[in-house]
């Protein structure tokens, strides 16, 4: 009699003679990229280094697609978009010690994010490991320590027959609910190295599915569905699960509104008689949350922004849906149900009871009037009109990608982003120069629509080089400069907290004419022109530069009151 876990598939005839006879001159490199393509990757992005170059001389046997950057941690970025764009893991290639390092803060937004990152890097030869101090070039007494709190898992290879599980293991790591970065290394000898090992044909790319306990929804359903007035947080990993359908027909059922969170961004359709919208950071939203009887949080660990800087307090029950152990139940009481966003969701579609609510939509009519009552009061009108002038601009189906600037701050509450996966942002490390570089991970997972991305001058500064990247590869990415003269929130901030700003103004280049020496065309707008030159930059194949120089201003909080 033969059992499931008997069956072995059996190798075709070119695949017994690939492995019988493999092509000569392959190295430890071709193993690494052999892998990859193996497991579904068409695409990597990277830095070589001296330590690495086996990989990178393997890329020129292989049919995997290049994206070079000009700094590691601008090419974490573009992987990082790369994977939230597709839903693959996206190799990232570094090179050892200083390479490496330079990464971690884009591995750290990865994480932070929950987005699928596939980094590998070489490591110094095997005879230098264990923590010695042998003087190799880059040799760090423990490379993987420093990204071990940082990513989800850490694989170190140390021969060449370890290659192809360690990143098949890896690639299913990253991309297992919550998706994440992870880290494999490997010694630069190993890749170096002439192989015998047989071409690597295939992997297992499927990850394990995160499926909810069935008596956990069953109390779930069951509460939701005697609720009197039930409410949804909708946070990233409804976007990352593809889960936007489920959660507007739940909503539907349960005539329940729904706010998004700055990461769950389209999650739930803008105009819906029942979106919240994503006005987080206001007291009548937080009001509003903290009178539902039963609130549903989804693919949200209601941290600082989410919960108006940890001033939410709930009154009723919460239940709450999360793939991150870790966060789950971390900053609040609830039903926690350790599961994938869309697994969950569709277990309470199959078992909740449709309610009758009537006043819900008056309900949300009357909470964003008061939102826009109290912004209006603040005379914003440059800054409403700017982010304006930008969603007219962008087409609909085209996605964004927000550095850390007072034009984001605007655009997480208050930018519709006309659906699911279409706007991004470095809200979950929060550090600068995300915006650019990974707008060109986005445009290399999708050539078909333009992408924006947004910066200030400060954050514009970390990651200009990539001029040269986005030209090099034709990339159409446009990139909308508002230049303040210096680090416009922390300058917010200072002057709030202490009557004046210290270290936040800057000597700052002609945009306009550093984009034009990288052969990237640029233009210098206005308010009052914003939007026609941004949807012509837009419309014009390949990457384009738009410089608003104009001083926003952020709106009022309400958690500091």
């Amino acid at each position: 009699m033969t059992h499931d876990h008997d069956l072995v598939l059996r190798p075709t005839p070119a695949q017994t003679e690939a492995a019988l006879n493999p092509p000569p001159g392959r190295r430890g490199g071709d193993l690494v990229v052999e892998t990859l393509a193996g497991l579904g990757a068409t695409t990597v992005f990277g830095l070589p280094g001296q330590h690495a170059l086996g990989v990178f001389d393997a890329l020129r046997r292989s049919d995997l697609r290049y994206i070079g950057l000009r700094v590691e941690n601008n090419a974490g970025f573009a992987a990082d978009a790369y994977g939230r764009i597709t839903g693959e893991a996206a190799p990232l290639l570094l090179s050892t010690g200083p390479g490496a390092l330079t990464a971690l803060a884009a591995l750290h937004e990865a994480a932070a994010a929950s987005a699928p990152v596939l980094a590998i890097s070489s490591q110094i030869p095997t005879a230098g490991l264990g923590g010695g101090r042998h003087g190799y070039l880059h040799e760090l007494p423990d490379q993987a320590a420093s990204f071990r709190g940082v990513v989800k898992s850490v694989h170190t290879v140390r021969t060449q027959s370890q290659i192809p599980s360690a990143i098949e293991a890896a690639w299913k790591s990253a991309l297992s609910a919550p998706h994440g970065p992870v880290w494999v290394e490997i010694p630069q000898d190993v890749l170096l190295a002439e192989t015998h090992i047989p071409v690597v044909t295939g992997g297992d790319a499927f990850p394990d599915e995160l499926s909810p306990r069935p008596e956990l929804t069953a109390v779930a359903a069951d509460l939701l569905s005697r609720a009197s007035r039930p409410a949804i947080i909708a946070g990233g990993g409804v976007v990352r699960a593809d889960a936007s359908k489920k959660l507007r027909q739940l909503a539907e059922t349960l005539q329940a509104p729904v706010v998004t969170t700055y990461g769950g961004k389209g999650a739930f359709p803008w105009k819906h008689p029942l979106s919240l919208q994503s006005w987080l950071e206001d007291r009548h939203t937080t009001d509003f949350l903290e009178d539902a009887d039963v609130l549903l949080v989804v693919g949200s660990g209601l941290g600082e922004l989410s919960s108006n800087y940890h001033t939410f307090k709930p009154r009723g029950r919460v239940i709450q849906i999360e793939a991150d152990l870790g966060k789950l139940e971390s900053n609040h009481p609830a039903l926690g149900i350790h599961a994938d966003a869309r697994l969950a969701l569709q277990a309470l579609l199959e078992t909740v009871s449709e309610r009758q609510d009537p006043t819900a939509p008056e309900r949300v009519r009357a909470l964003l009037a008061k939102v826009a009552a109290r912004i209006a009061a603040q005379e914003l009108t440059l800054e409403q009109d700017v982010l304006a002038s930008v969603r007219k601009a962008l087409p609909a189906n085209s996605p964004s990608f927000w550095d850390m600037t007072i034009l984001t701050y605007w655009a997480w509450p208050a930018f519709d982003p006309k659906g699911p996966n279409h706007m991004h942002s470095a809200q979950g490390a929060g550090g600068l120069g995300y915006g650019f570089p990974a707008a060109l991970g986005a445009a290399a997972a999708d050539p078909t629509r333009p992408v924006l991305a947004v910066s200030g001058d400060g954050g514009a500064l970390y990651s200009i080089a990539e001029l040269a990247t986005a030209r090099q590869y034709e990339l159409n990415v446009t990139w909308l400069i508002v230049d303040d003269g210096g680090y416009g929130i922390l300058r917010a901030y200072m002057t709030d907290a202490f009557g004046e700003a210290t270290a936040t103004e800057l000597t700052r280049p002609d945009y306009v004419a550093l984009a034009e020496s990288f052969g990237v065309p640029g233009v210098r707008t206005s308010p009052e022109t914003l939007e026609a030159d941004l949807a012509k930059a837009l419309a014009a194949p390949g990457p384009s530069v738009v410089v608003l120089p104009a001083v926003l201003r952020m709106f009022a909080p309400t958690h500091l009151g």
